[in-house]
């Protein structure tokens, strides 16, 4: 079976606010989620909320490249 042909995917989502302010220094590291989508029900980019450690809040976590 073909690697690229699989319908459900792993995607990593990461904390859009951590990765704000990385630029500014505020911020401890940057939070990471591994979770699994299905290529075919959201071929989009995923977002959801998710607790960051970090931030000590719940925020937008965004799908990112591999």
């Amino acid at each position: 079976m073909a690697k690229g042909k699989d319908v459900r995917v792993r995607v990593i989502l990461e904390c859009n606010s951590c990765v704000r302010n990385d630029i500014n220094k505020k911020s401890r590291g940057i939070s990471r989620y591994i979770t699994q989508k299905n290529r075919h029900n959201t071929p989009s980019r995923l977002e959801l909320r998710k607790f960051c450690p970090y931030c000590y809040k719940h925020t937008i976590h965004g799908e990112i490249k591999k």
